[in-house]
């Protein structure tokens, strides 16, 4: 691998960590790129290429598994959890929500996840980890 392609990758996962750290911030691809000292053309092929989604949709798919979190406790309304992980437009959360997750967040909101209480918190995360590229449908998630 040439050196300026491991400088690449080491500035892609910088923009990851930072999508993970400050995903309740408003974060778009130039101003990632920017931080990645790239184009934002060839830091969205670029991050394609090194994890296998665009950087929109690995930053949705963060808020919305965030998001599964807020809505579990019960305390705060789906509007209130669409802000507080950094989304402006309550519509598309609640798109991308349903697709990622099988069910609305009002629904998600509303049953019960008492089931989950017993299991450890690092094993709940990789059992409520959101499907991404569309592989949820109504009948994929419990």
């Amino acid at each position: 691998m040439k050196r300026q392609d491991l400088d690449d990758l080491v500035r892609l996962r910088r923009a990851r960590d930072r999508m993970d750290r400050d995903y309740a911030e408003p974060l778009d691809v130039p101003a990632l790129a920017r931080g990645a000292l790239m184009s934002p053309g060839h830091f969205s092929r670029s991050f394609r290429a090194a994890f296998g989604e665009t950087p929109y949709s690995y930053l949705m798919t963060r808020r919305i598994e965030r998001a599964k979190a807020l809505l579990r406790r019960g305390d705060l309304t789906v509007t209130e959890v669409c802000v507080a992980v950094g989304c402006t437009s309550l519509g598309s959360f609640s798109t991308r929500f349903t697709q990622l997750v099988g069910e609305s967040p009002s629904s998600y909101r509303a049953r019960s996840h008492d089931h989950g209480a017993a299991i450890p918190a690092c094993m709940a995360k990789i059992h409520t980890r959101p499907v991404r590229n569309g592989e949820a449908g109504p009948a994929a998630r419990p």
